[in-house]
């Protein structure tokens, strides 16, 4: 297994009053009072994923816990201090209540167990969507934002045999290599952790593929509802992204990426790290060939990630929708041979009108007929700067 090297590529969890007690997992929540208590005392400030759990196992519930917190302030010589404001809490279960998301509190039955063994695992989920994609075994994949032709299809063809191997896919819905796995295995089953709030797309060139993920897969934040995500947010982000899985793929990333703090978190927590090599010269694979010099194991196709990960036990497309009627809701397949091609190059990531000529050794005039053709048909929609991308439907 890779160990990460010293780097300056660390993820610091928010400072709090405690470190957390070894071992302790919260009862599970016993009603709504008890949730929205949980959800008071997390939002309260300078409480961490730390300092709540050892708040919980001193003082036995959440509502004892948010008494004590004042004095636990003090001692830690905060003075004035004051929990989280009810009201605060209140209008973030109205948003919830209003965005038909679910939440999921560590040590509730449904709270995933492999995210659950990580020292700072989020006391709060929001989920939107299937919560029970998060039982089955997942494999994390993440990367550039600036997918390479190359890369993309890299990342089609191994995210659609991972999920018919019977893995669910976990990835931050960022741009490139994320939002190609996230859309590559809807049919299978998808988990996209989100940087800010569960109801806040980010970026929102992927609000219908965010709109199909609730619909066939799985949205999941432990940040408020409405909150805009910062740069902070993400390291944090990616904790959970490789707390899911048991292993992380890295496919195209830059030698300073997220996509490596990602698999240095991975490391840490002790999951498997995988990584896809590029070509030496192409900086956007030097990250991953980074890991690859470091004992990372190599990824050729699915068969490396199951011989690495072992194959999945659970079921293929449980609690997942019936594939067949997602085909019978596409529209016909194009007859044009061309328009037959632009659709299978796309995705819901934009690509550059000259990439599609390249990539399908076209014409340019031949290419935007067929786009006029796919645009009209409701098929694609184009972006700023001749960019195209599919619809989702």
């Amino acid at each position: 297994m890779w160990t990460a090297p010293d780097s300056q590529l660390h993820y610091a969890p928010d400072p709090g009053f405690y470190e957390a007690p070894a071992g302790f997992v919260p009862p599970p929540s016993s009603s709504d009072d008890d949730r929205a208590t949980r959800l008071r005392l997390i939002r309260s400030r300078r409480v961490g994923p730390a300092t709540y759990l050892r708040l919980l196992a001193e003082h036995g519930s959440a509502k004892a816990a948010l008494d004590a917190l004042p004095d636990v302030a003090a001692a830690a010589g905060v003075k004035g201090y004051e929990p989280c404001p009810e009201p605060v809490v209140k209008a973030e279960l109205r948003a919830a209540a209003r965005a038909g998301a679910r939440m999921i509190c560590l040590g509730d039955p449904d709270y995933p167990d492999h995210l659950a063994e990580i020292p700072d695992a989020p006391p709060i989920l929001w989920a939107m969507g299937q919560a029970s994609l998060m039982a089955r075994p997942c494999v994390a994949i993440v990367g550039t934002r600036n997918a390479s032709s190359l890369g993309a299809r890299m990342v089609r063809k191994l995210t659609a045999e991972l999920g018919e191997a019977g893995f669910t896919v976990v990835s931050g819905l960022a741009r490139g290599i994320d939002a190609l796995a996230h859309a590559a295995s809807l049919p299978t089953g998808t988990i996209a952790v989100m940087a800010g709030g569960v109801d806040v797309v980010y970026p929102v060139e992927n609000a219908d593929l965010a709109a199909q993920i609730t619909q066939n897969g799985l949205r999941l934040s432990e940040q408020p509802l409405g909150l805009q995500p910062q740069a902070r947010h993400f390291p944090r982000r990616n904790r959970i992204v490789s707390g899911l899985a048991q292993g992380v793929i890295v496919i195209e990333a830059a030698a300073r990426s997220g996509s490596l703090i990602t698999a240095r978190l991975a490391a840490d927590q002790g999951r498997e790290v995988m990584a896809v090599p590029g070509h030496p010269m192409d900086s956007r694979a030097s990250g991953g060939n980074i890991l690859l010099r470091d004992g990372a194991t190599l990824i050729r196709s699915a068969d490396d990630v199951i011989e690495a990960l072992g194959t999945p036990a659970t079921p293929l497309r449980e609690a997942v929708p019936d594939t067949a009627s997602i085909e019978e809701a596409k529209p016909n397949p194009p007859t044009d041979p061309l328009e037959a091609r632009i659709l299978a190059a796309l995705g819901p990531v934009p690509i550059a009108e000259d990439q599609l000529v390249r990539d399908l050794q076209t014409t340019p005039r031949d290419l935007a007929q067929s786009l006029a053709v796919l645009e009209l048909s409701g098929r694609l929609r184009r972006a700023p700067g001749g960019m195209v991308h599919l619809t989702g439907n």
